[in-house]
């Protein structure tokens, strides 16, 4: 038997947003997932994949565009994977974005909440990051007028973001409105120096070829760090960090790691310093903060001095208080409610990121902070409290995942008499909150828009003991 043809259909108008970024329709009362549309479009669909419970399609054609739709502003758009609501007005993606943490609340968290606090915008929606990751391949996604052409390319190389569902293949990107200059003239000219030099581009499925990864840092202080990724070491790679050193005046830190793992991450790798320092500097409020190569910090300075403030207003602290950190990074939140606390202890897994919290608790004059390095499911236990005192109040801003179940078992054990939850993950958040539902009573929230042009959004939670 061959396989089953799947549906189209024509003339729809789309109602809603989704999760991850996709509209939605609902058709003989099942849920249609659409990639590219936005609500008010009256579209054709095919759909290309059918479970028990929901479909998925594409637009096959626009009948009618909706009033909301607005131009997308990148050439990239709609490739790349990334700023996937370019299309809807910034103003409309807020209203969605808090919608979704009520929606999370509600049918995850088991929550009916009331909501007083609109969700905050970001100032600036284009060149808000301070860190951009890019990816070298010899596997470049060519458009249909690229592959329809009967001229060969001179080279498969690019140099950008990988297409989304395609490990394999890589978007080259011409300009990113994600990161402030000098971004785009770093990210172009080492595409045009490797290219000029020979030098090989990594290959995802044999794992061969030279240049494999470039990050990028810019801090609010306009310090600049370039971190390039080698297969191996050999000749050229200097001859490239010096080439673009030379270029680029504005470079700060030139770091590089020789990576010859099958995966990219870096964290367990020695970072060695071609030129400058080995850190930047970034600023938030009247507090600095040291940046190295493997430092977790929030992605949007700006948006993030609102993240820490509201949760300093959460915390609500006299001066006298005992605050645990958990999945602390460098130190960020510790350092910036140190003042107002009587002592704050950090919590982190990573050793690098703990060494410079402890630095920015030193470059700050901070003397009632202490950080700990090690797994937050293994440390936070009684012996942990008999050394660092009952918390009065906990703060947690985990990975996307959420809180690992020991730990929250560990919350409500200590029983804080607030619990402030950052999370970048409404869905693993609301979870989270209805497994401490029979201690804790969710209080407050205040949502925060980290990522413009895309469905991600932050929530604080603000959580006190139900007795």
């Amino acid at each position: 038997m061959g396989r089953k043809q799947l549906p189209s259909y024509e003339n729809l108008i789309i109602e809603d947003i989704a999760a991850e970024g996709k509209s939605l329709v609902r058709i003989d009362n099942r849920v249609v997932f659409v990639t590219g549309a936005v609500p008010g479009d009256r579209v054709d669909l095919k759909v290309f994949r059918k479970k028990k419970g929901y479909m998925e399609a594409r637009v096959t054609r626009f009948h009618e565009l909706s009033e909301v739709r607005t131009e997308p502003f990148c050439e990239h758009f709609g490739i790349c994977g990334g700023c996937k609501w370019q299309q809807l007005p910034y103003s409309e993606q807020l209203k969605f974005k808090e919608r979704q943490v009520l929606d999370a609340l509600k049918h995850i968290g088991g929550i009916e909440f009331q909501n007083n606090r609109s969700i905050l915008g970001s100032e600036e929606n284009r060149y808000y990051r301070n860190k951009l990751e890019y990816t070298f391949s010899n596997r470049c996604w060519l458009l249909k007028e690229e592959t329809a052409n009967e001229k060969q390319p001179e080279h498969t190389n690019a140099l950008g973001f990988h297409v989304p569902g395609r490990f394999d293949r890589v978007v080259d990107i011409n300009w990113c409105f994600l990161q402030k200059e000098p971004s785009n003239r770093i990210r172009n000219l080492l595409r045009t120096i490797a290219l000029e030099k020979g030098a090989t581009f990594y290959d995802q499925k044999t794992n061969n070829g030279l240049l494999r990864n470039l990050i990028i840092r810019t801090s609010s202080l306009n310090e600049v760090m370039v971190l390039l990724s080698f297969q191996y070491d050999e000749p050229v790679i200097y001859e490239i960090m010096k080439a673009l050193k030379s270029e680029v005046q504005e470079i700060d830190s030139l770091m590089y790691a020789v990576n010859p793992k099958k995966n990219e991450t870096l964290y367990d790798l020695e970072i060695k310093t071609y030129a400058g320092k080995d850190h930047i500097f970034e600023q938030m409020g009247d507090l600095k903060f040291k940046i190295g190569p493997k430092s977790f910090f929030q992605t949007n300075s700006g948006q993030a001095i609102k993240l820490l403030r509201t949760t300093a207003e959460f915390a609500g602290l006299e001066g006298h208080e005992t605050v645990y950190d958990l999945y602390t990074g460098t130190g960020t939140i510790a350092n910036y409610i140190a003042r107002n606390a009587g002592n704050v202890v950090g919590i982190e897994s990573v050793p690098e990121a703990i060494q410079d919290a402890v630095v920015n608790s030193e470059i700050n004059k901070l003397s009632n902070t202490r950080f700990v390095t090690g797994d937050i499911k293994e440390s936070l236990n009684p012996e942990f409290t008999g050394r660092y005192g009952k918390p009065d109040v906990i703060i947690a801003d985990p990975p996307r995942a959420g809180i690992h179940p020991k730990v929250l078992e560990e919350i409500k054990s200590l029983k804080p008499e607030k619990f402030i939850y950052v999370s970048c993950n409404p869905a693993t958040q609301a979870r989270d909150i209805r497994m401490l539902s029979d201690v804790f009573r969710l209080k407050d929230i205040q949502p925060v828009d980290m990522f413009p042009h895309t469905h991600h959004v932050e929530n604080i939670a603000l959580l006190t003991p139900t007795s």
